[in-house]
């Protein structure tokens, strides 16, 4: 609740709509872990469509946040994903940004409800 004095802005405010998508930040959360991942092992850890997943990470590869690497394994095309230093770097801020979010609530907790 406001009382007049200048507050510092909710901490939501600085989530980054691009990562923050469910898709686009589990897809950015495995690559955190495993840097490079082929389209299909990242499809089945996040239960996507091949539709879903691909026009998820056209909006990742546009933002520069990862890398899509087209070539062969064998005779069977494959596509790698890769976060780059621009996706770390994106991945570490909407962390930070949530943990302040949940720091921010867990403090505050919810205020009481009303009769009405």
């Amino acid at each position: 609740m406001s009382d007049g004095h200048a507050e510092q802005p909710h901490p939501s405010v600085g989530l980054d709509d691009v990562v923050h998508h469910r898709a686009r930040l589990g897809i950015l959360t495995v690559l955190g872990q495993v840097r490079k991942a082929t389209f299909s092992y990242l499809k089945s850890q996040l239960r996507l469509t091949d539709g879903n997943l691909g026009r998820h990470l056209e909006v990742l590869a546009a933002e520069e946040l990862v890398t899509l690497i087209k070539g062969y394994e064998g005779r069977r095309p494959r596509t790698w994903v890769e976060i780059t230093d621009a996706g770390d770097a994106a991945l570490a801020a909407e962390i930070a940004t949530l943990k302040q979010l949940v720091s921010r609530f867990e403090q505050h907790g919810a205020l009481p409800r009303q009769d009405r």
